[in-house]
């Protein structure tokens, strides 16, 4: 009778510590969360580490020649070299077929100056004109650009 007690004892240790192993905090459904987080974080980790390396390589491209900093330029900020001319070609059928972005907003023709859209002076205020152009100066008659060397 006393080792059925001591059996019966221990049946019911067991089912205890299997149950905390299997429901409990720490236990079989507390690991298989944290091995999915794991994934997820190893993921996200070699995402960044390509993105890391890929600006590690242009930062060293950008310290090493003048090639990349000349592209970046052009494509960024749309310098042009001087005495280059720079064409934009447009592909009106993909232009007529895709929706106005809204990040960009749509450009409004300039207004155009009637008489009755000019400025009025009111008295008591300085005022300021654009200095009308000679008469013999050429109207049509290109500027020269003061950077352009030409032998």
């Amino acid at each position: 009778m006393r080792l059925l007690g001591v059996l019966l004892a221990l049946a019911l240790l067991l089912a205890a510590l299997q149950y905390k192993l299997w429901y409990g905090h720490g236990g079989q459904a507390d690991v298989v969360a944290l091995n999915a987080q794991v994934l997820a974080q190893q993921s996200e980790n070699g995402k960044l580490q390509a993105r890391n390396d890929a600006l590690a390589a242009e930062v060293a491209d950008l310290k090493s020649g003048g090639e990349a900093v000349e592209e970046r330029a052009r494509s960024e900020l749309g310098l042009v070299k001087p005495g280059e001319t720079f064409y934009r070609v447009i592909d009106h059928a993909a232009v007529q077929s895709a929706p106005p972005r809204a990040a960009e907003p749509a450009l409004a023709p300039a207004p155009v100056a009637t008489p009755e859209k000019l400025p009025v002076a009111q008295p008591g205020t300085p005022q300021t004109t654009a200095a009308p152009a000679p008469a013999d100066a050429a109207v049509d008659e290109p500027v020269a650009d003061p950077d352009d060397v030409t032998p």
